[in-house]
């Protein structure tokens, strides 16, 4: 592909920060650490992302949100999620059965799931691809790295990817 982009012009592009995702498509973020947490929402405030993001911060919560339970019955407050970013280390309900509740169900299991989690055990990663997630992301524990995985993440599935819902709509 021929093209009449100088190297300058070429990073001027990629030095000035880029609107990622559209505002329509919900993301569900199931994460425990508020740090990490933190992190994804500084990430998302410096690429100016704008797609709603919902919390849940253990497993018993993700399926309230989900199932339109509990705290959740409003639907307005618990849209139906257009991807969901899941750790499976989480207090209660942990990841892995979550994931599984998810990808049984007739209703839910279209959402594309990521895994991002600390864990690198075989048999989880094993677990999580026969539930078809997505992609199964090793957590970094040095926070650039974890900033660098998050722009990354949020770039391909936000900015890429096309997403079920973003069809019908």
């Amino acid at each position: 592909m021929c093209s009449n982009m100088t190297n300058s012009k070429f990073r001027e592009l990629l030095s000035t920060p880029q609107m990622i995702g559209n505002n329509t498509q919900p993301l569900l973020v199931i994460e425990d650490s508020d740090e990490d947490f933190e992190a994804f929402q500084r990430v998302m405030q410096r690429e100016v992302v704008l797609n709603p993001v919902f919390r849940c911060t253990d497993g018993e919560d993700a399926l309230d949100f989900l199932y339109h339970a509990g705290a959740y019955l409003n639907l307005e407050m618990a849209p139906c999620p257009s991807i969901i970013l899941l750790d499976l280390n989480l207090p209660g309900t942990d990841g892995r059965e979550v994931l599984a509740q998810i990808k049984q169900d007739h209703n839910l299991r279209h959402i594309p799931v990521i895994v991002l989690t600390t864990s690198c055990n075989p048999k989880d990663i094993e677990i999580c691809y026969r539930y078809c997630v997505a992609s199964y992301i090793l957590k970094p524990i040095d926070i650039n790295r974890l900033v660098k995985t998050i722009h990354s993440f949020l770039t391909y599935w936000l900015d890429i990817v096309i997403l079920p819902d973003a069809v019908s709509n």
